[in-house]
């Protein structure tokens, strides 16, 4: 009878605990789902209208300074678009409220203690939290993009000069992704197993064309411990061998592009890299359409009859879309090494999705020097396979180097199916495999 009874006080202790460590659910709500009541209600920017460089300084408060900058200059100009949900797959929204204030930061940033899986830190930001913008970086991290896996079959990258448009080099390339850790949706979750270096996640490049780099292959692995320097392998095909690359590497220019592999995805280095600083929300306008309501490229097409975004303004830098009007965090993401070559970013983060649409790059000296932009699809107006996944879809990509007046554009064909992606696929000995 002694032991049922410390059963039973053991059972209603964690369930006090459970209780105490639980957030309302309006806070899942407000995280998950800020468009259920409608979109934002701001009265001079309405779907349809275009905005150019006659009218843009009465939208200056909706714009990042950069997007600002290129319309005011008569590079690009951008339609509105109806603001729409994207809704993350309910197995990441389900693990959010099952662990939901669980996550605590450790002493040091890049220290976390986040059981289970899902959004660790939900709460809304506030400018009196200090550490505010280290949660929302962790939001990122942890986040569902491209879902437990995803690929990219093809990948076309396309470097420009921007006075002249003159497409000067084209890459066809294949990316693959696979989460090894935190895993809701794909089978099996939480985790793959085994999983022995404890990697939390995997990126997986080849290059198809052109000839002189065919074959080029890029490993990234990502460990749980975000403290751990990331496993970077670079595969040559020239040479016929892998090569491990340094941590200094990931900030180069990745096959002559202007994109780093830190680049990736919005910010593909560590939480403990970067100071982060929250900056605000707000209402901004973000580069996330709906990819089978775009007007397409019509080169490149898949035999499936799948198109591109296409590309327009000067030099042909940026993706023919529309821009929602949506809830963003605005997160500044400093360099703790002095010897990095960036100065700062300036991240704004769509608040439902936690993708990082738009990025501004600054140098060592505060110039501005490149923007990022990432296109995201509505999965459910993209590819079939597509729908009803939850994964705001990767879909244009434009980095323009300010400085140097020069842009490398992206077109993906975003495929989210487990069977592209098996974790044999991110391993070193796949790369010597593919490259024979």
């Amino acid at each position: 009878m002694r032991k049922q009874l410390l059963s039973i006080a053991a059972g209603l202790m964690g369930v006090t605990l459970t209780a105490q460590a639980a957030l309302p659910e309006s806070v899942i709500q407000e995280s998950f789902f800020p468009y259920k009541n409608g979109g934002p209600d701001v009265a001079e920017i309405k779907p349809g209208m275009a905005i150019n460089a006659g009218n843009v300084d009465q939208f200056v408060a909706y714009l990042d300074p950069a997007t600002y900058m290129f319309i005011k200059r008569g590079d690009y100009e951008i339609t509105v678009g109806e603001t729409t949900s994207f809704d993350l797959h309910e197995s990441y929204v389900e693990a959010t409220r099952q662990f939901a204030g669980q996550a605590k930061l450790g002493a040091r940033t890049g220290e976390i203690d986040a059981p289970g899986a899902g959004r660790p830190f939900p709460q809304e930001p506030s400018l009196d939290d200090p550490r505010a913008g280290e949660k929302l970086a962790w939001n990122y991290k942890f986040g569902y993009n491209w879902g437990d896996s995803a690929a990219i079959k093809p990948f076309y990258w396309k470097m420009r000069d921007m006075e002249s448009g003159k497409v000067e080099r084209t890459f066809k390339m294949n990316f693959n992704f696979l989460n090894f850790a935190r895993r809701t949706a794909q089978d099996p979750h939480p985790e793959i197993q085994p999983n022995p270096s404890a990697l939390f996640r995997a990126t997986y490049v080849q290059v198809l064309e052109p000839f002189d780099v065919k074959n080029t292959q890029l490993l990234v692995q990502k460990f749980q411990d975000d403290l751990k320097n990331d496993n970077a392998y670079l595969y040559l095909g020239f040479q016929r061998r892998v090569r491990r690359l340094s941590s200094g590497q990931t900030t180069d220019a990745f096959l002559g592009t202007d994109i780093m592999i830190e680049d990736f995805e919005g910010y593909n280095g560590r939480i403990s890299d970067m100071k982060w600083t929250y900056k605000g929300t707000q209402w901004m306008l973000s580069p996330m359409y709906n990819h089978n309501d775009m007007p397409l490229a019509k080169e490149h097409q898949e035999d499936d009859g799948y198109q591109f975004i296409d590309f327009v303004g000067k030099g042909g830098c940026f993706p023919n879309i529309t821009w929602q009007l949506r809830k963003t965090h605005v997160l500044w993401s400093e360099p703790v090494d002095p010897n990095h070559p960036v100065g700062r970013r300036e991240h704004y983060i769509d608040a439902q999705t936690f993708i990082i649409p738009r990025n501004i790059t600054y140098d060592r000296n505060g110039s501005m020097w490149k923007s990022w932009t990432i296109g995201q699809s509505h999965p459910d107006h993209h590819l079939p396979i597509n729908k009803g996944t939850g994964v705001a879809i990767d879909d244009s990509f434009s980095m323009v180097d300010i400085q140097a007046n020069h842009c490398t554009t992206g077109q993906f064909k975003g495929i989210v199916d487990p069977k592209l992606s098996p974790a044999s696929k991110f391993t070193v000995q796949q790369l010597r495999a593919a490259g024979r």
